[in-house]
Formats: C-alpha cells, structure tokens, sequence
C-alpha cells in the first residue's frame, strides 16, 4: 500500500477554488475524452444524508462516473489486462470544501498517518513533461486580467501572494497482484502527482474564464459538458493522457 497526501499551494480564496475546480474538471473533461475513451458521466445530482466525516457535511453534490481509459496506461498493464478492465468506476460525494471519493479520505488512522508520504506540489515550478506543456498554460507566464494575479515567479512565489491557500489530496493506493503490486502502484501515484499538477496549472491559468461565476454558471455548464462528453467519447481520436 502506498498513501501520499500532495499538497497544492494555490493563489486563490477556497470561495473561489470550488468554482475553479469544477470548471476546470469540465473543460479538463473534454480534453481527455475521444475516439472511444474519456469520461462518462452517469449522475451528478444533490445529495442529502450521507455524512462525508462523523455526521457533518450531510449535503453536496453526489457524481458517478466512469473513465474509460485503455491507451491511458502503460503497456505493461494493457498486455496483462483482461478485455473490459480498464475502466475505473468514481463515486465521489462532494460537501465543499470536503470531498470523499470511494478510493480516498482523510479520515486515517494513526497507523496509516505514519506511513503516507508528504508532496508539496509546486504548479510554478515543478517539472511537466514535454507533451504536457502548454505556454498558454504556464503559472510562470500567466497574468490574470480580472483579478491581476500572476505570474508565479520564484522558489517561494505564494509566500509574495494574497490570497493563498493550500488544497490537500490524500491518494490511497492497494493494488493486490503479486509480481506487480510495487510497480503498479507506483504508478498510479506517479500519475496522480502529473495530474494535479497538471491540473491546478490550468486551474490557475484559466482563472480569467471562470472568475465571477456562479455555482448555478457551474451547474449549467456541467449539464453541458455532460452531452458533449457522450457525443466526443464515441467520434474521432483519443485525447489528452498518454500511457507511456
């Protein structure tokens, strides 16, 4: 089992990372969805009554998804994978600013706290592969016209802004296979870091399109995104994430 808890420091009020986040997971959607993989939305609809943390945030909104994912993975793992395996089902119950997903919570015990990893994820300065880099979507680049934010320039650059915030993932990873349980894992939490880094690189980067949205801006362009994922899913090439 590998546990690391990345943490993304962010120039941004946590009012204002729940519209950014979502926004970006829409457009991010569709960037990875095409000749028959991407993303499928099945609900994303209101929840009440589940409790994400010993009965507190019993409401939010409550998404099932499926990301079909066959080129998305490495070689090694599409030559040993049955027919129809590489599809990861996602529950996620999200109670701003808390979320729970089926496979992650912050909720360890003390065992566990003792074994996970802590990464700083730097979106100004860490390292992005070359088929990942965007100039229109580098943090050292980017200055925001509405808010005036940027560029991130520097070792210590959010120690220079206002607003900050810092955005914790907590990845829990058990891959039970003997002979490739260590590598796969590995893995997994390889590429998650790529793709919060990724991720949050646009999150910034895209700021002058979602600042000044609503959640109900959000709420329509997710119903959007939703047809048009169905429609780009099966039409044209793969997109976005490569397997290597």
């Amino acid at each position: 089992m590998l546990i690391k808890e990345f943490r993304v420091i962010l120039p941004l009020t946590v009012e204002e990372y729940q519209v950014a986040q979502l926004y970006s997971v829409a457009e991010a959607s569709k960037n990875e969805t095409g000749g028959g993989e991407g993303i499928e939305v099945l609900k994303n609809e209101p929840f009440d009554g589940y409790s994400l943390l010993n009965g507190k945030y019993t409401k939010g909104q409550y998404t099932y998804k499926i990301y079909h994912l066959k080129s998305k993975v490495p070689a090694f793992i599409r030559l040993l994978a049955p027919e129809g395996s590489l599809e990861v089902h996602e529950e996620a119950w999200n109670a701003y600013p808390y979320c729970k997903t089926v496979i992650s919570a912050h909720e360890l015990n003390s065992e566990k706290l003792k074994m996970r990893e802590i990464v700083i994820v730097d979106v100004a300065n860490d390292p992005v592969k070359s088929s990942d880099y965007k100039a229109d979507e580098d943090p050292n680049k980017f200055k925001s016209n509405k808010t005036g934010r940027g560029p991130l320039i520097g070792p210590n650059w959010w120690k220079k802004c206002d607003p900050v915030m810092t955005c914790y993932k907590l990845v829990t990873v058990e891959f039970k296979w003997f002979g490739l349980q260590t590598r796969v894992e590995k893995f997994i939490q390889d590429t998650e870091r790529r793709l919060f880094t990724n991720f949050h690189r646009q999150v910034f980067c895209w700021m002058d399109r979602w600042h000044g949205m609503t959640m109900e801006d959000i709420r329509r362009l997710e119903e959007k995104t939703k047809e048009e994922l169905d429609r780009q899913r099966n039409v044209g090439q793969v997109r976005g994430t490569k397997g290597e």
